[in-house]
């Protein structure tokens, strides 16, 4: 709770976030070494309110390119403060992935927000989806990268 609290006072500070959320509110918990036993439950303002990235990339799931804007994983589980070799992540319908921390970059894959400018539901594989720059690199179009771009995302477990 005490860092939830603590991101919260800081973006509140920072004038990106109103206040604390009602618990309704939260669509992401990550949890870890470091963190409460319960995790750090995030808002999607609270999301919103890191640094975001974007890029335009086609995927397996979508017709043509569109534009996807989240923060970075790695910037995401940074703000926590919890460390680790691998994150866990986890789907509504609870699929989930392991993801080496040492084979993520700073700036993907992303827990995007928005396609094309706006926010997606669960029917659209929203609200939160891990997504890469497919089109960029070889190196994500696998089958290792496309297991790993978890849609409906709901938490994250640092190992």
């Amino acid at each position: 709770m005490f860092l939830r609290t603590g991101l919260t006072a800081a973006l509140v500070t920072l004038g990106l976030v109103a206040g604390p959320a009602a618990a309704d509110d939260h669509i992401l918990t990550i949890s870890g070494p470091g963190l409460p036993a319960a995790g750090v439950h995030l808002t999607m303002d609270e999301i919103e309110a890191l640094p975001q990235t974007t890029f335009t990339t086609k995927t397996v799931w979508t017709e043509g390119p569109h534009e996807f804007k989240g923060v970075a994983l790695k910037t995401l589980l940074e703000s926590t403060g919890t460390k680790g070799t691998a994150v866990k992540a986890r789907a509504l319908n609870a699929y989930v992935a392991t993801i080496p921390l040492d084979e993520v970059a700073a700036d993907a894959p992303i827990v995007a927000t928005r396609i094309d400018g706006e926010h997606f539901p669960r029917r659209e594989k929203g609200p939160l989806w891990i997504v890469y720059p497919y089109d960029r690199d070889a190196s994500y179009q696998t089958e290792t990268a496309y297991g790993r771009s978890i849609w409906q995302l709901e938490s994250l477990h640092v190992e």
